[in-house]
Protein backbone atom coordinates (compact mmCIF):
# COMPACT_ATOMS: atom_id res chain seq x y z
CA UNK A 1 0.00 0.00 0.00
CA UNK A 2 1.40 3.40 -1.03
CA UNK A 3 2.26 5.89 1.68
CA UNK A 4 0.66 9.35 1.83
CA UNK A 5 3.94 10.81 0.55
CA UNK A 6 4.05 8.46 -2.43
CA UNK A 7 0.39 9.09 -3.25
CA UNK A 8 0.78 12.88 -3.13
CA UNK A 9 3.96 12.83 -5.22
CA UNK A 10 2.31 10.50 -7.75
CA UNK A 11 -0.63 12.87 -8.10
CA UNK A 12 1.67 15.80 -8.88
CA UNK A 13 3.67 13.68 -11.32
CA UNK A 14 0.54 12.59 -13.17
CA UNK A 15 -0.62 16.18 -13.49
CA UNK A 16 2.73 17.15 -14.94
CA UNK A 17 2.70 14.25 -17.39
CA UNK A 18 -0.73 15.29 -18.64
CA UNK A 19 0.42 18.89 -19.01
CA UNK A 20 3.55 17.82 -20.87
CA UNK A 21 1.46 15.83 -23.35
CA UNK A 22 -0.35 19.03 -24.33
CA UNK A 23 2.49 21.58 -24.36
CA UNK A 24 5.71 19.87 -25.47
CA UNK A 25 6.93 21.04 -28.89
CA UNK A 26 6.33 18.65 -31.75
CA UNK A 27 9.92 19.05 -32.89
CA UNK A 28 12.69 18.25 -30.43
CA UNK A 29 15.70 18.63 -32.68
CA UNK A 30 18.23 21.19 -33.80
CA UNK A 31 16.76 23.96 -35.96
CA UNK A 32 19.21 24.90 -38.73
CA UNK A 33 18.52 26.67 -42.01
CA UNK A 34 14.77 26.40 -41.55
CA UNK A 35 14.76 22.63 -40.99
CA UNK A 36 14.84 20.21 -38.07
CA UNK A 37 17.87 17.96 -37.64
CA UNK A 38 19.40 15.44 -35.31
CA UNK A 39 22.93 16.28 -34.18
CA UNK A 40 25.71 15.21 -36.54
CA UNK A 41 27.08 12.90 -33.87
CA UNK A 42 23.70 11.42 -33.01
CA UNK A 43 24.33 12.26 -29.34
CA UNK A 44 21.38 13.19 -27.14
CA UNK A 45 20.62 14.24 -23.57
CA UNK A 46 17.55 14.26 -21.38
CA UNK A 47 15.89 17.34 -19.95
CA UNK A 48 14.19 16.66 -16.62
CA UNK A 49 11.21 18.12 -14.80
CA UNK A 50 12.64 19.55 -11.53
CA UNK A 51 9.28 19.26 -9.78
CA UNK A 52 8.91 15.51 -10.32
CA UNK A 53 12.36 14.30 -11.34
CA UNK A 54 10.91 12.68 -14.46
CA UNK A 55 12.32 13.05 -17.97
CA UNK A 56 10.45 15.52 -20.17
CA UNK A 57 12.20 15.00 -23.50
CA UNK A 58 15.30 13.66 -25.19
CA UNK A 59 17.14 16.43 -27.02
CA UNK A 60 20.04 16.39 -29.54
CA UNK A 61 23.41 17.22 -28.01
CA UNK A 62 24.87 19.50 -30.64
CA UNK A 63 28.58 19.84 -31.19
CA UNK A 64 31.10 21.88 -33.16
CA UNK A 65 29.96 20.47 -36.52
CA UNK A 66 26.37 21.47 -35.81
CA UNK A 67 27.46 24.94 -34.75
CA UNK A 68 29.42 25.25 -37.97
CA UNK A 69 26.35 24.24 -40.00
CA UNK A 70 24.26 26.79 -38.14
CA UNK A 71 26.78 29.61 -38.62
CA UNK A 72 27.03 28.86 -42.34
CA UNK A 73 23.24 28.99 -42.62
CA UNK A 74 23.12 32.28 -40.74
CA UNK A 75 25.89 33.70 -42.93
CA UNK A 76 23.99 32.80 -46.10
CA UNK A 77 20.81 34.38 -44.77
CA UNK A 78 22.50 37.57 -43.59
CA UNK A 79 22.66 39.50 -46.86
CA UNK A 80 18.97 39.07 -47.63
CA UNK A 81 17.86 39.74 -44.04
CA UNK A 82 19.95 42.91 -43.69
CA UNK A 83 18.47 44.12 -47.00
CA UNK A 84 14.93 43.93 -45.59
CA UNK A 85 13.49 47.40 -45.09
CA UNK A 86 13.07 48.66 -41.54
CA UNK A 87 9.31 48.48 -42.05
CA UNK A 88 9.56 44.84 -43.07
CA UNK A 89 11.71 43.90 -40.08
CA UNK A 90 9.30 45.80 -37.84
CA UNK A 91 6.35 43.77 -39.14
CA UNK A 92 8.29 40.55 -38.64
CA UNK A 93 9.05 41.30 -35.00
CA UNK A 94 5.46 42.33 -34.39
CA UNK A 95 4.30 39.03 -35.85
CA UNK A 96 6.67 37.12 -33.55
CA UNK A 97 5.25 39.03 -30.60
CA UNK A 98 1.71 38.16 -31.67
CA UNK A 99 2.59 34.48 -32.02
CA UNK A 100 3.99 34.37 -28.48
CA UNK A 101 1.03 36.29 -27.10
CA UNK A 102 -1.46 34.00 -28.84
CA UNK A 103 0.17 30.91 -27.32
CA UNK A 104 1.15 32.51 -24.02
CA UNK A 105 -0.29 29.84 -21.74
CA UNK A 106 1.47 27.04 -23.58
CA UNK A 107 4.81 28.81 -23.39
CA UNK A 108 4.25 29.48 -19.69
CA UNK A 109 3.33 25.90 -18.82
CA UNK A 110 6.27 24.57 -20.78
CA UNK A 111 8.70 26.76 -18.84
CA UNK A 112 7.06 25.60 -15.59
CA UNK A 113 7.73 21.99 -16.53
CA UNK A 114 11.28 22.57 -17.73
CA UNK A 115 12.40 25.14 -15.14
CA UNK A 116 10.20 24.66 -12.04
CA UNK A 117 9.13 28.30 -11.72
CA UNK A 118 5.58 29.13 -10.56
CA UNK A 119 2.97 29.41 -13.29
CA UNK A 120 2.10 33.00 -12.42
CA UNK A 121 5.73 34.01 -12.94
CA UNK A 122 6.05 31.99 -16.15
CA UNK A 123 2.99 33.74 -17.57
CA UNK A 124 4.65 37.06 -16.78
CA UNK A 125 7.81 35.92 -18.55
CA UNK A 126 5.89 34.98 -21.69
CA UNK A 127 4.05 38.30 -21.70
CA UNK A 128 7.32 40.21 -21.30
CA UNK A 129 8.92 38.16 -24.09
CA UNK A 130 6.18 39.29 -26.46
CA UNK A 131 6.51 42.88 -25.25
CA UNK A 132 10.27 42.73 -25.81
CA UNK A 133 9.76 41.96 -29.49
CA UNK A 134 7.18 44.73 -29.72
CA UNK A 135 9.51 47.24 -28.07
CA UNK A 136 12.36 46.60 -30.49
CA UNK A 137 9.95 46.50 -33.41
CA UNK A 138 9.02 50.05 -32.45
CA UNK A 139 12.66 51.16 -32.34
CA UNK A 140 13.63 49.92 -35.78
CA UNK A 141 12.43 52.85 -37.88
CA UNK A 142 14.07 55.40 -35.63
CA UNK A 143 17.44 53.64 -35.49
CA UNK A 144 19.55 55.73 -37.79
CA UNK A 145 22.87 57.47 -38.15
CA UNK A 146 23.42 61.17 -37.82
CA UNK A 147 24.73 64.19 -39.69
CA UNK A 148 27.87 65.59 -38.11
CA UNK A 149 28.23 69.42 -38.28
CA UNK A 150 31.32 70.57 -40.21
CA UNK A 151 32.84 73.80 -41.55
CA UNK A 152 30.92 73.40 -44.80
CA UNK A 153 33.79 72.02 -46.88
CA UNK A 154 32.71 68.44 -46.33
CA UNK A 155 29.68 66.36 -45.43
CA UNK A 156 30.08 63.86 -42.60
CA UNK A 157 27.44 61.34 -41.66
CA UNK A 158 27.23 57.99 -39.95
CA UNK A 159 25.44 54.75 -40.74
CA UNK A 160 24.34 52.01 -38.35
CA UNK A 161 25.05 48.62 -39.88
CA UNK A 162 24.51 45.11 -38.50
CA UNK A 163 27.46 42.94 -37.50
CA UNK A 164 26.42 39.79 -39.32
CA UNK A 165 26.04 36.51 -37.44
CA UNK A 166 25.30 36.87 -33.72
CA UNK A 167 26.06 33.98 -31.38
CA UNK A 168 23.58 34.13 -28.50
CA UNK A 169 23.91 31.96 -25.39
CA UNK A 170 21.15 32.10 -22.78
CA UNK A 171 20.73 30.76 -19.22
CA UNK A 172 18.14 28.46 -17.65
CA UNK A 173 16.44 30.83 -15.19
CA UNK A 174 14.24 32.68 -17.73
CA UNK A 175 14.32 30.39 -20.78
CA UNK A 176 11.82 32.10 -23.09
CA UNK A 177 12.40 35.64 -21.85
CA UNK A 178 16.18 35.46 -22.25
CA UNK A 179 15.74 34.18 -25.80
CA UNK A 180 13.63 37.27 -26.51
CA UNK A 181 16.22 39.53 -24.86
CA UNK A 182 18.80 38.30 -27.37
CA UNK A 183 16.76 37.67 -30.50
CA UNK A 184 14.67 40.85 -30.62
CA UNK A 185 17.47 43.46 -30.76
CA UNK A 186 19.73 41.29 -32.89
CA UNK A 187 17.02 40.79 -35.52
CA UNK A 188 15.83 44.38 -35.30
CA UNK A 189 19.33 45.58 -36.16
CA UNK A 190 19.50 43.29 -39.22
CA UNK A 191 21.67 40.49 -37.85
CA UNK A 192 21.10 36.76 -38.16
CA UNK A 193 21.42 34.54 -35.08
CA UNK A 194 22.66 31.20 -33.82
CA UNK A 195 20.98 30.62 -30.46
CA UNK A 196 22.16 28.11 -27.86
CA UNK A 197 19.72 27.63 -24.98
CA UNK A 198 20.80 26.21 -21.63
CA UNK A 199 20.90 22.42 -21.60
CA UNK A 200 18.67 22.42 -18.50
CA UNK A 201 15.82 24.30 -20.22
CA UNK A 202 15.83 24.00 -24.03
CA UNK A 203 12.13 23.36 -24.59
CA UNK A 204 10.58 26.84 -24.84
CA UNK A 205 13.28 27.91 -27.31
CA UNK A 206 12.37 24.89 -29.45
CA UNK A 207 8.68 25.79 -29.20
CA UNK A 208 9.51 29.36 -30.19
CA UNK A 209 11.27 28.22 -33.36
CA UNK A 210 8.40 25.90 -34.14
CA UNK A 211 5.93 28.75 -33.62
CA UNK A 212 7.74 31.24 -35.88
CA UNK A 213 9.12 28.80 -38.46
CA UNK A 214 7.05 30.38 -41.24
CA UNK A 215 7.76 33.96 -40.14
CA UNK A 216 11.49 34.10 -40.87
CA UNK A 217 13.42 33.09 -43.96
CA UNK A 218 15.61 30.01 -43.67
CA UNK A 219 18.78 30.62 -41.68
CA UNK A 220 17.81 33.92 -40.10
CA UNK A 221 17.55 32.23 -36.69
CA UNK A 222 19.14 28.86 -35.97
CA UNK A 223 19.04 26.89 -32.74
CA UNK A 224 21.65 24.43 -31.49
CA UNK A 225 20.90 22.58 -28.26
CA UNK A 226 23.66 20.96 -26.24
CA UNK A 227 26.20 21.45 -23.50
CA UNK A 228 28.46 24.44 -22.98
CA UNK A 229 31.81 22.81 -23.74
CA UNK A 230 30.46 21.01 -26.82
CA UNK A 231 28.16 23.61 -28.40
CA UNK A 232 28.58 26.88 -26.52
CA UNK A 233 32.36 27.07 -26.66
CA UNK A 234 32.62 26.39 -30.42
CA UNK A 235 30.07 29.15 -30.95
CA UNK A 236 32.17 31.62 -28.95
CA UNK A 237 35.29 30.66 -30.91
CA UNK A 238 33.78 30.57 -34.39
CA UNK A 239 35.63 32.92 -36.77
CA UNK A 240 32.45 33.78 -38.68
CA UNK A 241 30.51 34.92 -35.61
CA UNK A 242 30.75 38.71 -35.56
CA UNK A 243 29.02 39.41 -32.25
CA UNK A 244 28.52 37.39 -29.06
CA UNK A 245 25.76 37.94 -26.53
CA UNK A 246 25.94 35.88 -23.35
CA UNK A 247 23.93 35.77 -20.14
CA UNK A 248 25.17 33.53 -17.35
CA UNK A 249 27.74 33.21 -14.62
CA UNK A 250 30.70 35.53 -14.32
CA UNK A 251 33.11 32.59 -14.51
CA UNK A 252 31.76 31.47 -17.89
CA UNK A 253 31.47 35.09 -19.04
CA UNK A 254 35.19 35.52 -18.51
CA UNK A 255 35.84 32.48 -20.69
CA UNK A 256 33.55 33.88 -23.38
CA UNK A 257 35.63 37.08 -23.36
CA UNK A 258 38.85 35.10 -23.65
CA UNK A 259 37.50 33.12 -26.58
CA UNK A 260 36.20 36.27 -28.28
CA UNK A 261 39.61 37.92 -27.93
CA UNK A 262 41.17 35.50 -30.43
CA UNK A 263 38.87 36.74 -33.19
CA UNK A 264 38.39 40.27 -31.77
CA UNK A 265 34.65 39.62 -31.58
CA UNK A 266 32.41 42.17 -29.91
CA UNK A 267 30.66 40.95 -26.76
CA UNK A 268 27.66 41.83 -24.62
CA UNK A 269 27.78 40.09 -21.25
CA UNK A 270 25.10 40.05 -18.57
CA UNK A 271 26.66 38.18 -15.68
CA UNK A 272 26.24 37.52 -11.97
CA UNK A 273 25.09 39.66 -9.09
CA UNK A 274 25.27 39.78 -5.31
CA UNK A 275 22.96 42.70 -4.93
CA UNK A 276 22.38 44.90 -1.86
CA UNK A 277 19.12 46.22 -0.46
CA UNK A 278 19.48 49.31 1.75
CA UNK A 279 16.71 49.97 4.27
CA UNK A 280 16.86 53.47 5.77
CA UNK A 281 15.25 54.21 9.15
CA UNK A 282 12.46 56.24 7.55
CA UNK A 283 11.39 53.45 5.17
CA UNK A 284 7.77 52.39 5.05
CA UNK A 285 8.04 48.96 6.63
CA UNK A 286 5.22 47.33 4.71
CA UNK A 287 6.63 48.49 1.37
CA UNK A 288 10.19 47.61 2.32
CA UNK A 289 9.31 44.10 3.52
CA UNK A 290 7.20 43.41 0.42
CA UNK A 291 9.95 44.69 -1.89
CA UNK A 292 12.64 42.68 -0.11
CA UNK A 293 10.53 39.54 -0.32
CA UNK A 294 10.15 40.03 -4.06
CA UNK A 295 13.84 40.87 -4.40
CA UNK A 296 15.13 37.59 -3.02
CA UNK A 297 12.35 35.02 -3.40
CA UNK A 298 11.01 35.86 -6.86
CA UNK A 299 11.83 33.03 -9.30
CA UNK A 300 13.07 31.00 -6.30
CA UNK A 301 16.02 33.37 -6.04
CA UNK A 302 17.25 32.25 -9.45
CA UNK A 303 17.76 35.82 -10.65
CA UNK A 304 21.05 37.55 -11.36
CA UNK A 305 19.33 40.68 -10.06
CA UNK A 306 18.18 39.05 -6.80
CA UNK A 307 18.58 41.27 -3.74
CA UNK A 308 20.54 38.81 -1.61
CA UNK A 309 22.28 41.11 0.90
CA UNK A 310 20.04 43.17 3.19
CA UNK A 311 21.35 46.18 5.11
CA UNK A 312 18.70 47.37 7.57
CA UNK A 313 19.16 50.30 9.94
CA UNK A 314 19.57 49.25 13.56
CA UNK A 315 16.70 51.46 14.75
CA UNK A 316 14.15 49.35 12.86
CA UNK A 317 16.08 46.10 12.57
CA UNK A 318 14.11 43.97 15.04
CA UNK A 319 10.70 44.99 13.73
CA UNK A 320 11.78 44.68 10.12
CA UNK A 321 13.32 41.23 10.53
CA UNK A 322 10.27 39.96 12.41
CA UNK A 323 8.04 41.03 9.54
CA UNK A 324 10.43 39.75 6.89
CA UNK A 325 10.77 36.27 8.39
CA UNK A 326 7.00 36.10 8.79
CA UNK A 327 6.62 37.03 5.12
CA UNK A 328 9.13 34.35 4.10
CA UNK A 329 7.38 31.71 6.17
CA UNK A 330 4.01 32.63 4.68
CA UNK A 331 5.10 32.00 1.09
CA UNK A 332 3.30 29.08 -0.52
CA UNK A 333 5.76 26.41 -1.66
CA UNK A 334 4.07 23.92 -3.90
CA UNK A 335 3.39 22.46 -7.31
CA UNK A 336 4.43 25.27 -9.69
CA UNK A 337 1.48 24.46 -11.93
CA UNK A 338 -0.83 25.73 -9.15
CA UNK A 339 -1.83 29.37 -9.49
CA UNK A 340 -1.40 29.95 -5.75
CA UNK A 341 2.19 28.65 -5.63
CA UNK A 342 4.67 31.43 -4.88
CA UNK A 343 7.90 29.43 -4.63
CA UNK A 344 8.58 26.65 -7.10
CA UNK A 345 11.36 24.15 -7.60
CA UNK A 346 15.01 24.84 -8.23
CA UNK A 347 15.98 23.97 -11.79
CA UNK A 348 17.92 20.81 -10.88
CA UNK A 349 19.24 18.63 -8.07
CA UNK A 350 22.65 20.15 -8.71
CA UNK A 351 21.36 23.67 -8.10
CA UNK A 352 19.40 22.61 -5.01
CA UNK A 353 22.48 20.98 -3.49
CA UNK A 354 24.61 23.98 -4.40
CA UNK A 355 22.20 26.31 -2.61
CA UNK A 356 22.04 24.09 0.47
CA UNK A 357 25.83 23.82 0.59
CA UNK A 358 26.09 27.60 1.02
CA UNK A 359 23.48 27.49 3.80
CA UNK A 360 25.39 24.68 5.52
CA UNK A 361 28.66 26.61 5.21
CA UNK A 362 27.01 29.64 6.84
CA UNK A 363 25.51 27.49 9.59
CA UNK A 364 28.86 25.79 10.26
CA UNK A 365 30.57 29.17 10.57
CA UNK A 366 28.25 30.16 13.42
CA UNK A 367 25.68 32.15 11.48
CA UNK A 368 22.06 32.16 12.61
CA UNK A 369 19.40 30.69 10.33
CA UNK A 370 16.42 32.87 11.13
CA UNK A 371 14.07 30.86 8.95
CA UNK A 372 14.30 28.12 6.35
CA UNK A 373 17.64 26.54 5.66
CA UNK A 374 16.40 23.20 4.40
CA UNK A 375 13.86 21.51 2.15
CA UNK A 376 10.08 21.73 2.63
CA UNK A 377 8.42 18.87 4.48
CA UNK A 378 5.58 18.34 2.02
CA UNK A 379 4.84 14.83 0.75
CA UNK A 380 3.74 16.09 -2.66
CA UNK A 381 7.13 17.73 -3.21
CA UNK A 382 9.28 14.82 -2.09
CA UNK A 383 10.63 14.09 -5.58
CA UNK A 384 11.33 17.71 -6.49
CA UNK A 385 14.23 20.15 -6.20
CA UNK A 386 12.77 22.46 -3.57
CA UNK A 387 14.51 24.74 -1.06
CA UNK A 388 12.84 26.70 1.73
CA UNK A 389 13.04 30.51 1.68
CA UNK A 390 15.99 31.22 3.94
CA UNK A 391 17.10 34.24 5.96
CA UNK A 392 20.55 34.29 7.60
CA UNK A 393 22.03 36.70 10.17
CA UNK A 394 25.19 36.92 12.28
CA UNK A 395 27.46 36.17 9.33
CA UNK A 396 30.73 37.85 8.38
CA UNK A 397 30.51 39.93 5.24
CA UNK A 398 33.59 38.25 3.82
CA UNK A 399 32.03 34.79 4.13
CA UNK A 400 31.70 32.89 0.85
CA UNK A 401 27.91 32.77 1.22
CA UNK A 402 27.91 36.58 1.23
CA UNK A 403 30.54 37.21 -1.41
CA UNK A 404 29.45 34.60 -3.95
CA UNK A 405 26.25 34.37 -5.96
CA UNK A 406 24.15 31.56 -4.48
CA UNK A 407 21.36 31.82 -7.07
CA UNK A 408 18.77 30.56 -4.63
CA UNK A 409 16.21 31.82 -2.09
CA UNK A 410 18.83 32.81 0.50
CA UNK A 411 19.13 36.27 2.06
CA UNK A 412 21.92 37.51 4.38
CA UNK A 413 21.01 40.27 6.83
CA UNK A 414 23.27 43.01 8.22
CA UNK A 415 22.53 45.80 10.68
CA UNK A 416 23.96 49.27 10.13
CA UNK A 417 24.19 52.59 11.90
CA UNK A 418 26.91 54.57 10.08
CA UNK A 419 26.00 55.38 6.48
CA UNK A 420 29.54 55.50 5.06
CA UNK A 421 30.46 52.16 6.62
CA UNK A 422 27.28 50.60 5.27
CA UNK A 423 27.87 51.88 1.73
CA UNK A 424 31.41 50.54 1.82
CA UNK A 425 30.10 47.08 2.69
CA UNK A 426 27.28 47.30 0.15
CA UNK A 427 29.87 47.87 -2.57
CA UNK A 428 32.33 45.34 -1.14
CA UNK A 429 31.68 42.53 -3.64
CA UNK A 430 32.99 41.77 -7.12
CA UNK A 431 29.56 42.38 -8.63
CA UNK A 432 27.55 45.48 -9.46
CA UNK A 433 24.40 44.46 -11.26
CA UNK A 434 21.44 45.75 -9.24
CA UNK A 435 20.42 47.21 -5.90
CA UNK A 436 17.44 48.40 -3.88
CA UNK A 437 16.84 51.40 -1.65
CA UNK A 438 13.98 51.73 0.83
CA UNK A 439 13.34 55.26 2.08
CA UNK A 440 10.65 57.93 2.25
CA UNK A 441 13.17 60.70 1.53
CA UNK A 442 13.76 61.32 -2.18
CA UNK A 443 17.01 63.21 -1.53
CA UNK A 444 18.30 60.29 0.52
CA UNK A 445 17.28 57.92 -2.26
CA UNK A 446 19.28 59.87 -4.85
CA UNK A 447 22.29 60.16 -2.55
CA UNK A 448 22.34 56.42 -1.93
CA UNK A 449 21.73 55.63 -5.61
CA UNK A 450 24.71 57.79 -6.51
CA UNK A 451 26.91 56.00 -3.98
CA UNK A 452 26.00 52.45 -5.01
CA UNK A 453 28.12 50.70 -7.62
CA UNK A 454 25.31 49.08 -9.56
CA UNK A 455 23.83 49.22 -13.04
CA UNK A 456 20.23 49.33 -11.78
CA UNK A 457 18.88 50.97 -8.63
CA UNK A 458 15.28 50.32 -7.57
CA UNK A 459 13.70 52.62 -4.98
CA UNK A 460 10.82 51.35 -2.82
CA UNK A 461 10.34 48.42 -5.24
CA UNK A 462 12.38 45.66 -6.82
CA UNK A 463 12.61 43.59 -10.02
CA UNK A 464 10.57 46.07 -12.03
CA UNK A 465 11.51 45.98 -15.73
CA UNK A 466 9.57 48.55 -17.79
CA UNK A 467 10.22 48.41 -21.51
CA UNK A 468 13.14 50.56 -22.52
CA UNK A 469 14.92 50.61 -19.15
CA UNK A 470 18.53 49.53 -19.83
CA UNK A 471 19.75 46.58 -17.78
CA UNK A 472 23.35 45.59 -17.18
CA UNK A 473 26.12 45.66 -14.64
CA UNK A 474 29.13 47.39 -13.21
CA UNK A 475 32.35 45.57 -12.29
CA UNK A 476 32.21 41.81 -12.90
CA UNK A 477 28.47 41.85 -13.56
CA UNK A 478 29.00 42.37 -17.25
CA UNK A 479 29.55 44.58 -20.28
CA UNK A 480 26.87 46.47 -22.18
CA UNK A 481 23.17 46.97 -21.61
CA UNK A 482 20.12 45.00 -22.63
CA UNK A 483 16.44 45.95 -22.98
CA UNK A 484 16.96 49.63 -23.88
CA UNK A 485 17.47 51.88 -26.86
CA UNK A 486 21.23 51.63 -26.49
CA UNK A 487 20.92 47.85 -26.86
CA UNK A 488 20.18 48.33 -30.55
CA UNK A 489 23.44 50.24 -30.89
CA UNK A 490 25.26 47.28 -29.34
CA UNK A 491 24.06 45.06 -32.18
CA UNK A 492 25.30 47.45 -34.88
CA UNK A 493 28.58 48.93 -36.08
CA UNK A 494 28.97 52.61 -36.84
CA UNK A 495 30.30 53.55 -40.24
CA UNK A 496 31.47 57.14 -40.80
CA UNK A 497 31.27 58.69 -44.26
CA UNK A 498 33.28 61.88 -44.92
CA UNK A 499 32.65 63.54 -48.28
CA UNK A 500 34.62 66.51 -49.58
CA UNK A 501 32.29 69.05 -51.19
Amino acid sequence: MASDSETAATSVAQRHRETAASVLPDHQQLYIDGAWHDSNSGATFETANPTTGETLATIPAGGADDVDDAVRAASRAFESWRAESPASRQRTLETIADRIQNDLDRFARLDVLDNGKPLTEARGDAYLAAEHFRYFAGLIRGHEGERVPTDGSRRVETLKEPYGVVGAIIPWNFPLLMAAWKLAPALAAGNTVVLKPAEQTPLSALLLMETIDDVLDNGVVNLVTGFGPDAGEPLTKHPDVAKLAFTGSTAIGKQVMKNAADTVTDVTLELGGKNPIIVHPDADLETAVRSTTIAIFYNTGECCSAGSRLFVHESIEEQFIDQLTAAAESLTIGDPLDDDTQLGAKVSDEQRERTLSYVDAARNSGATILTGGGVPDKPALSNGCFVEPTVISDIDHDHEAVQEEIFGPVLEVFSWSEYDEMIELANDVDYGLASGIMTSDIDRAYETAHDLEAGTVWVNQYNDFPAGMPFGGYKQSGIGRERGKETLDAYTQTKSIDISL
